[in-house]
């Protein structure tokens, strides 16, 4: 029978995926990148397994596991985990330390002619070992910050380089007051996890130098690791200038034209009224710092832009407020902010220029 896998930089650099037998709310709380959750035991199995062993001990606990866990329950739980592990014939298993229950789904699954090796120590392990290393490579390399004005394009540079971390595609927000997405954030735990493959990488492809974005300490109600936004806090800034014509271009694609299309696929027919009350509700968000007549005016060019494209008027009305909010809102806080850092900040210039300062700082 397989046994026990430790290497655990193995399962990142290869993406390795990972069938994870813990509970369905364990799961949720946090798993690993390329994970499926088959468990041994439902949420309810193994609350009653544990009521069990704290008032009757180990030896009952598992047997009612078994109990609970037997025959046609049993069969089809063994039969997703070899389906899994057909279709993906580098995958590994993994429960909370290792223990138990991925000993006894390795033994089913061998019992029924389908060999799989289990992770050593399971999530704790692993887990441990991702924090660990994300410690480690913010520790030892050097962070470029790549900042610039709302809608200059910062992530669409991001992508073009190998050297770059996406820290909002890992959270799954846009890092602003209209940052939300119709789809959730991940865990923290998830985003941890998903930021540490990525580091590794960075660090197994030799990259010395990494660029992020431009973050606070959080994107969205998610929060970097200390140690890594403690490198950033203080790392070089490179700032990206855009036209104010091309930013509204940007914004206008991201907020408007490319998420009314991703409310569509949710929402159907219902689409733009919810869509239309996320955006408000945005503002409704930043009123206090934009200030009651600004709010009014923009709150106004926001209505009548929905209006016309109600009465079928196109979408194009939206520029309006979206030019007025990064003129009169985004323009003067990151402003602000940038002054207060100047001393940090050793380029500036075009997409072109910025492209060209940070890929040269990728050839380590």
């Amino acid at each position: 029978m397989a046994e026990l896998f430790d290497d655990f930089g193995d399962i990142v650099l290869n993406r390795r995926p990972l069938i994870d037998v813990r509970a369905p709310v364990e799961f949720e709380k946090g798993a690993f990148p390329g994970s499926v959750n088959l468990p041994l035991m439902s949420d309810e199995e193994r609350h009653l397994v544990g009521i069990a062993y704290k008032e009757k001990g180990n030896a009952k606990a598992v047997e009612l596991g078994h109990e609970l866990v037997s025959g046609k329950v049993k069969e089809k739980r063994v039969e997703a985990w070899c389906d899994f592990k057909k279709s993906h014939p580098e995958a590994l298993l993994y429960c909370f330390r290792g223990g138990q229950r991925s000993q006894i789904s390795q033994r089913w699954m061998a019992e029924a002619g389908c060999e799989i090796s289990r992770l050593k120590g399971g999530y704790k392990a692993f887990r441990n070992f991702l924090m660990q290393r994300t410690e480690e490579i913010s520790a030892k390399m050097e962070p470029i910050v790549l900042g610039g004005r709302t809608g200059s394009g910062k992530t669409l540079l991001l992508k073009k380089l190998d050297h770059a971390i996406d820290l909002e595609g890992l959270a799954n927000h846009r890092g602003s007051s209209f940052g939300r997405k119709i789809t959730p954030q991940p865990s923290q735990i998830d985003f941890e996890n998903r930021l540490a493959y990525d580091l590794i990488a960075q660090d197994a492809a030799g990259h010395k130098t990494m660029v992020f974005e431009d973050e606070g300490k959080n994107v969205g109600r998610l929060y970097l690791p200390p140690a890594l936004f403690g490198r950033l806090n203080g790392a070089a800034l490179v700032i990206l200038e855009t036209p104010m014509s091309k930013r509204v271009d940007i914004t206008f694609y991201e907020y408007v034209e490319q998420a009314q299309k991703a409310y569509e696929k949710v929402y159907a027919n219902d689409s733009f009224e919810v869509w239309q009350n996320d955006i408000a509700s945005a503002l409704q968000r930043i009123q206090k710092r934009l200030g009651g007549l600004r709010y009014k005016k923009v709150k106004e060019m926001f209505e009548s832009a929905c209006l016309q494209q109600k009465k079928g008027g196109g979408m194009q009305m939206h520029r309006v407020w979206v030019e007025y909010l990064l003129h009169e809102y985004y323009d003067p806080m990151y402003d602000y902010q940038i002054a207060k850092r100047a001393d940090r900040v050793v380029f500036r210039g075009n997409e072109e220029d910025v492209k060209e300062f940070l890929s040269e700082s990728g050839m380590n």
